[in-house]
């Protein structure tokens, strides 16, 4: 039962992450939308490099990456909380425990991939994000990756209590 607990504290502390995330990039919304700005324009890469011809300077398609953001962000939030209050509701049983894991699969499968594809992938290479020193998210998306990887392994493992 610890084990089941354990799991279900978790996705909770996921969830209150993702509502922390979504509450900040809603109600500060210019601090995080200059980050994805400057990614996209590439004005802080070192000066001369070859991939310059990748950058965006329109200001529609900065607000669209943003946004975007923010929905995958919001999708992730409430599949945590859905998968968070499933996994609580069937912590007493370990077969509805097993099959109640599925929204919070889901929820924690698409917030690796918000940080690896988008930020991590999108962002670092085909943006050359780190090359800025100024604006490079690269460390903050390794972090989350690997959190919420490890919460996914041990989410999915299965329970020997």
């Amino acid at each position: 039962m610890m084990v089941r607990l354990s799991k279900c504290a978790l996705m909770l502390g996921v969830a209150l992450f993702f509502s922390l995330v979504v509450f900040n990039n809603t109600t500060d919304y210019d601090s995080n939308y200059q980050f994805v700005r400057h990614v996209l324009m590439m004005d802080t890469t070192f000066p001369g490099n070859h991939g310059m011809w990748r950058a965006l300077q329109q200001p529609r398609i900065h607000t669209l990456f943003y946004l975007s953001i923010i929905c995958w962000e919001i999708l992730i939030c409430l599949l945590s909380w859905w998968g968070a209050v499933r996994l609580v509701c069937a912590v007493g049983n370990g077969a509805s425990f097993h099959q109640a894991k599925s929204t919070a699969v889901a929820a924690l499968t698409l917030g690796c991939l918000l940080w690896f594809v988008a930020f991590i992938s999108v962002g670092g290479e085909w943006f050359l994000m780190w090359q800025s020193k100024t604006w490079n998210g690269q460390d903050a998306a390794f972090r989350m990756f690997v959190v919420l990887g490890v919460i996914l392994i041990y989410l999915v493992m299965p329970e020997t209590e």
